[in-house]
């Protein structure tokens, strides 16, 4: 589907009357100058071409024999040359036509032309389908970034932010920037830590979030809140992590889950529609992080993945089989396909890289075939259909499940399509986790999170059980978005953070500001914070 454009005006300059991606067959006959990169030269027919290329497209430039001055320039022109010409616009001919450039009916016959700046020999050929190796193209990241391919990322990127700022103004939402400097906060990475020069001794932390600040701002009536924060925390990189990122940070006052709900799909709708021009449904589905970890084996299951894990410790017991019987737990997953040998050869070396002892399998194509079947006198009680493989694993059940969570997905890359954006919410996350080399209780996500109301009575008796009001939006396997509603009670907010710890004068030196603000009326409030570069990740097919 065609993505949704907005229609640029004033591209002109001093420089140029037309940008290379501006002319039409309708311009024919208009005299222009067109200033640009050299992004191809040839020559056929006793005619020489250059296509010029600029952000907007490519524009084809025509020099004929006759024009003598301006063909004894052509030698001295290379790639990535800036070049200026003036010319006039004529329709190709129709069997010259290149439906693949937006100018793909004109081209511009050169009357004049002029060297702007010469390039040096590019160490890459700058093309779409780019040869050189990544670490040459970070070098000269700057021509990398010429090529269309990535340029592209950074219209969607655009689409994306422009599409946020005006959905979120419409609804009442002020733009708030909060400072980067600030005290550390236990938000589960490292800060980084800045040194002040007028207060020796004494360190800011970068902000991890702006947490505590958007919380003051609902304290003070703001009531709707959005920045595009720039979040900073000292971890290791990874493919979908990195020290430096951009988060679309929400808050609102007078709210519950539901509101965020509404309100952030109602706004994942608009940004596809604009970035992408591909229509979601809403509401997107729900489940439970203790469903989500039992079905799918993770907390952001790739729902285009018709694959689930179930439970067959009952059925798996029944049998003879020790490596069953010796262990808690036998889980797996049921797949309507039948694999030769070599096939699940690979996929048992891939569930043992993923943490399983190893990978039991029973799949049936008239008769039943399997390591295990000997040991069993019905079969039928695995319910395993012809055509059917059933993969299982044994052992403890964290292991069990991990290690069918990795394999789901890869059975599951053959279920997904281009195209195919498949959300949903995970709910209900634990709010502590118990660090046994410290030998204490952990915030799994943040420590300003509202405990379920059901929850807030039983704090101090089994934190390792309490559930928060805590959301993580996923797309495609894909964590984008994660919020909770916040702890508007001072009381309930100083109760948490003794569970993780902090002693009373702890909090006060490092949360007295807000628990102190929290005192004054603060209003139920909550949010969300969906991050941009994940976003366009997925958007982008990255």
């Amino acid at each position: 589907m065609n993505k949704k454009t907005i229609k640029m005006e004033n591209l002109n300059t001093s420089l140029r009357t037309y940008t290379c991606g501006g002319l039409r067959k309708k311009d024919e006959g208009k005299k222009v100058t067109l200033i640009g990169w050299v992004n191809r030269k040839r020559d056929h027919g006793g005619l020489s071409f250059i296509d010029l290329r600029d952000r907007f497209g490519v524009t084809q430039i025509v020099f004929r024999p006759e024009q003598k001055e301006v063909m004894a320039l052509i030698p001295r022109i290379k790639q990535e040359f800036v070049i200026t010409l003036e010319g006039k616009v004529r329709k190709r001919p129709p069997d010259m036509v290149n439906p693949d450039l937006s100018t793909g009916e004109i081209e511009v016959e050169a009357e004049n032309i002029s060297i702007v700046n010469p390039s040096l020999t590019p160490p890459f050929v700058i093309e779409e389908d780019v040869k050189a190796l990544e670490e040459l193209r970070l070098k000269y990241r700057y021509l990398d970034l010429r090529r269309r391919t990535m340029l592209q990322h950074f219209i969607t990127r655009n689409r994306v932010a422009q599409s946020i700022r005006t959905y979120l103004t419409k609804r009442g939402f002020l733009e708030v920037e909060t400072p980067i400097l600030a005290k550390t906060t236990p938000e589960g990475a490292r800060d980084f830590i800045v040194p002040s020069r007028m207060e020796k001794g004494k360190f800011y932390a970068l902000a991890q979030s702006p947490q505590l600040y958007k919380q003051i701002l609902m304290v003070a009536g703001f009531d709707r809140y959005y920045q595009f924060a720039k979040c900073l925390r000292d971890e290791d990189m990874r493919g979908d992590r990195q020290p430096e990122h951009t988060q679309i940070d929400i808050e609102m006052s007078f709210i519950s889950e539901e509101d965020i709900y509404s309100l952030t799909e109602g706004m994942m709708k608009q940004i596809f529609l604009n970035a992408r021009g591909i229509e979601i449904e809403t509401p997107f589905p729900r489940i439970s992080y203790a469903q989500a970890i039992e079905q799918y084996g993770t907390d952001k299951p790739d729902m285009r993945i018709p694959l689930k894990i179930d439970d067959y410790t009952t059925v798996a017991q029944t049998g003879s089989f020790k490596v069953f019987n010796d262990n808690p737990v036998v889980k797996g997953i049921k797949i309507a396909q039948v694999f030769s040998r070599s096939a699940i050869n690979i996929l048992e070396k891939f569930a043992q890289k993923a943490g399983a002892p190893g990978l039991l399998w029973l799949t049936r194509q008239d008769d039943y075939r399997g390591i295990f079947v000997k040991y069993f006198k019905n079969l039928n009680d695995f319910e395993v259909s012809d055509g059917e493989t059933l993969f299982l694993v044994a052992g403890a059940n964290e292991m069990v499940l991990s290690s069918l969570g990795e394999l789901r997905k890869e059975l599951g890359k053959q279920f997904i399509k281009e195209n195919d954006f498949q959300f949903v919410w995970v709910t209900e996350f634990p709010l502590f986790e118990w660090n046994e080399e410290e030998q204490n209780w952990n915030a799994t996500h943040h420590i300003f999170t509202m405990p379920q109301d059901s929850d807030i009575a039983r704090l101090n008796e089994e934190p390792g059980l309490i559930t928060g009001k805590l959301y993580d939006l996923v797309i495609n396997g894909e964590e984008i978005a994660s919020g909770s509603i916040r702890n508007h009670k001072a009381d309930v907010q100083r109760t948490l953070l003794k569970i993780t710890g902090f002693t009373d004068e702890q909090i006060e030196d490092r949360f007295g500001y807000l628990l102190k603000a929290l005192q004054y009326g603060a209003p139920p409030h909550g949010g969300i914070a969906p991050g941009i570069d994940r976003l366009c990740m997925v958007l982008e097919g990255l």
